[in-house]
């Protein structure tokens, strides 16, 4: 990588694979980590250029009694429909890139490792360039589609009509394997994902 001197490795994956847990078992052995959904609710918190944009978008029907941006309701539309989704993620990728890059300036030194992770890199790999986010590897975490349905619906406590309409709203899982670096295998527990890590950080070149 020519802008960075260290190792810049996205983490990726479908929604419900175990994208999270992968970051969470590389922050347990040390690795920083960068999480742009974390990023992503700071830049639209209350008071904040991207909150006021939103509502201009969505309307004051988004809100909460205090509010802060409703969540829920907002994922709902934006997964019902692709236009808004388009509009969502015009107001708020920039600014999570932004300060991806940030983070990264601040935190590289020479020869260590920074991961990131971003739900939608491959969406949105062209807006990230374009920011000046550049990656040496990107990582795909990957689940069977019945194991992503399976999880999905319990963890968000929705039907399996809701579950399906918001992974159809992401790329295509295999695809993302199919051009990803490396595969993270998670269709099992968490042991299962630990050994196939630490397979992957031995072969790691240094």
């Amino acid at each position: 990588m020519t802008r960075n001197r260290c190792t810049i490795i996205g983490i990726t994956g479908g929604i419900a694979t175990g994208k999270s847990t992968l970051t969470n078992l590389l922050r347990k052995r040390g690795y920083k980590v960068i999480d742009a959904d974390s990023i992503s609710k700071e830049v639209t918190q209350i008071g904040k250029p991207s909150y006021y944009e939103i509502i201009d978008c969505f309307g004051h029907e988004i809100l909460l009694e205090d509010n802060s941006i409703n969540r829920k309701k907002l994922a709902r539309l934006i997964f019902e429909d692709s236009n808004l989704r388009k509009k969502l993620n015009n107001i708020v990728h920039p600014r999570v890139f932004e300060e991806i890059q940030a983070r990264i300036h601040r935190n590289c030194k020479d020869n260590e490792i920074i991961y990131v992770e971003i739900p939608l890199l491959f969406e949105t790999i062209e807006r990230a360039i374009l920011y000046g986010l550049e990656f040496n590897e990107i990582w795909v975490v990957y689940a069977d589609y019945d194991t992503q349905l399976e999880r999905l619906m319990n963890r968000d406590n929705i039907s399996e009509d809701e579950a399906i309409l918001k992974i159809k709203s992401q790329m295509d899982l295999d695809e993302k394997a199919k051009i990803a670096n490396r595969v993270i295998y998670n269709n099992g527990n968490t042991d299962e994902m630990e050994r196939n890590l630490e397979l992957i950080l031995s072969n790691l070149e240094p």
